[in-house]
């Protein structure tokens, strides 16, 4: 279906939002609490923020968050650039703001890209240190130098080379919305949407840096406090329509949000179809996410199998696909009664290593080459049997 189609449709059957990324709703979070334990490494939270009448979603889809560049980063990028914030300035609708606003909320002024050093070397095309990292032979080299460094960075080694704030706009990406998934089911949760934020910090370079929506949402984001969101489908992630059959879930740390979601629906509607639910982290005492309502699931029936995969509680680290493979057997006799496989979460490393894990189960499972097992997975993709929500 196509956007266009998919927003006719949802007008037709009066579901469609007036909020926008352009036009987002001014929510108010309610919940904000740290899900991870003291001394974990991780710091992840749940967060859940109010919807006004007629925003509506379904598991799967996700919510957009608006952040801010965060009051530091923007002084920062101003005292490098020797601008006072009061300058003015059009944004990209043509309105007129000052600098200090646009830093703060149109521009993208944290991680670095080589798009924004080519533009900035434009302005100076005569300073050595800038031409070595643009033109296409130059590559690897602007992509170095950006590793863990900020526009901020730029400024600071090359100053003085913007000398009117307008041309801010040329170098900077505009500052876009950050898309979580979905953690929970409406029909459980009328009046709310919430989600699963893992918080980015870290050093470089001699500075302490965060994500950007993460760092909002980690630091900046009390209880009472105005998030600007808007709620986006994903057609791609969907529960069965047969809600009879089984459904096998992998969602390892943060990856574990839709799959909350996808259990609270088929719990408040009462679905038959069975539950397995693969979740890893690092430690269970410290990282086992929403563990008492899971728990409580398993008791209840609703998840009909849990399989858990702490890497750091053993010498040899564990993880969510060295579970498939001890249970091949189980899951490839899962498949073949028609069981919808879903990952959601890395798409670096996890996802792949997952889904090798899957052609091995099948392989097994089925007695065949890893050949038939690429068939046989092909053949779940176009019965939408295979679905990822991976980043």
């Amino acid at each position: 279906m196509t956007e266009v189609v998919e927003q006719e449709a949802k007008a037709a059957t009066g579901h469609a939002s007036k909020y926008t990324r352009n036009n987002p709703f001014m929510s108010t979070i309610t919940v904000n609490e740290l899900l991870t334990g003291e001394g974990s490494e991780k710091e992840t939270r749940h967060v859940e923020l109010t919807l006004d009448e007629g925003m509506t979603y379904t598991p799967g889809d996700a919510v957009g968050i608006l952040p801010e560049n965060r009051r530091q980063a923007v002084d920062e990028v101003l005292k490098a650039l020797g601008f006072k914030g009061d300058e003015r300035v059009l944004d990209h609708y043509k309105v007129d703001i000052d600098l200090d606003e646009a830093l703060r909320t149109r521009l993208a002024i944290g991680k670095l890209t080589r798009g924004s050093v080519t533009q900035f070397a434009k302005l100076a095309p005569e300073i050595e240190g800038l031409k070595v990292m643009t033109g296409p032979d130059n590559k690897a080299r602007a992509e170095e130098y950006c590793w863990g460094r900020e526009f901020v960075d730029l400024a600071t080694d090359f100053p003085g080379i913007v000398k009117e704030p307008q041309q801010l706009f040329n170098i900077l990406a505009r500052l876009t919305p950050r898309m979580y998934s979905i953690a929970s089911s409406q029909v459980m949760h009328p009046n709310d949407v919430q989600t699963t934020v893992r918080v980015v910090r870290y050093d470089a370079h001699g500075r302490e840096r965060q994500g950007l929506a993460s760092g909002h949402l980690g630091e900046r984001a009390p209880l009472g406090a105005i998030m600007p969101i808007f709620l986006h489908a994903n057609q791609n992630f969907r529960l069965p329509e047969d809600n009879s059959a089984p459904v096998i879930m992998i969602g390892p740390g943060t990856g574990i949000a839709p799959f909350r979601s996808f259990l609270e629906e088929r719990q408040a509607l009462g679905h038959p179809g069975d539950n397995w639910l693969f979740f890893g982290e690092q430690r269970e005492a410290l990282d086992f996410l929403y563990k008492d309502q899971f728990l409580g699931m398993q008791k209840d029936g609703v998840l009909t199998r849990l399989d858990t995969a702490f890497s750091r509680d053993q010498a040899k680290k564990v993880y969510v696909q060295d579970r498939m493979q001890e249970r091949s057997k189980e899951l490839y006799d899962w498949l073949e009664r028609g069981a919808y496989f879903y990952v959601c979460g890395d798409a670096t490393r996890m996802a792949k290593d997952v889904e090798l894990a899957l052609l091995d189960v099948i392989a097994r499972g089925s007695n065949g080459t890893l050949d038939h097992a690429a068939e046989y997975l092909a053949t779940m993709k176009k019965q939408k049997r295979y679905q990822r929500d991976v980043y």
